[in-house]
């Protein structure tokens, strides 16, 4: 049946309106697979993330970098970036300024400076991120996870230097004074306060 105030019938609008609809679908096929594929600039986790300066990490300093999701400590003059997450259950695990060590909060998993298990539940020590120094730079792959040390592998001590933040009323957990911790995004534009 045709209208004959504006001369489209039915089908002529359904067909009209089904070829906008497809057209519209192949754009936005088009669109998310370019988006897919894009490269997007390495800068944050997944990525290398520029850390700093090496000299800006002076023995026993540990700092977080939120946006890499991971820690720089320099230990035995070697610079380690341990993962932020728990190998048991994946919690988030913070330094413990008090005792010195690692303590996850979530089931009490324990590791000293270097990642390595003390105690707890956890199957292995914290995994790393490979690190790099390039032009004094220190450069963390975040994109390589590298799993932590066996259980029972301990090069260093793993007794803790003061109270557990575990054993606490939580007063020291998170505590992140300047000169133990520092919160950095990682991105490109950052250095991380390292220098």
């Amino acid at each position: 049946m045709k209208d004959e105030a504006d001369g489209i019938d039915r089908r002529g609008f359904l067909n009209f309106t089904w070829k906008v609809l497809a057209a519209g679908l192949v754009v936005e096929a088009g669109w998310t697979t370019y988006d897919v594929l894009l490269p997007r600039p390495a800068g944050g986790f997944g990525g290398t993330v520029q850390a700093g300066t090496e000299s800006g990490f002076p023995e026993g300093l540990v700092r977080y970098f939120a946006g890499g999701r991971f820690y720089v400590t320099r230990v035995d003059d070697e610079l380690l970036a341990l993962y932020q997450k728990c190998p048991h259950l994946g919690c988030r695990v913070p330094f413990c300024e008090s005792s010195g060590r690692f303590e996850c909060p979530c089931h009490g998993s324990i590791f000293n400076l270097k990642g390595e298990y003390v105690a707890g539940p956890a199957p292995r020590g914290m995994d790393t991120f490979p690190v790099r120094i390039e032009g004094g730079q220190v450069l963390v792959d975040t994109g390589t996870v590298v799993e932590g040390s066996a259980k029972g592998t301990l090069t260093m001590s793993g007794e803790g230097v003061g109270p557990s933040c575990l054993e606490s009323d939580g007063a020291h957990m998170g505590e992140t004074p300047a000169e133990h911790m520092e919160v950095s995004g990682g991105g490109p534009e950052e250095d991380g306060g390292g220098t």
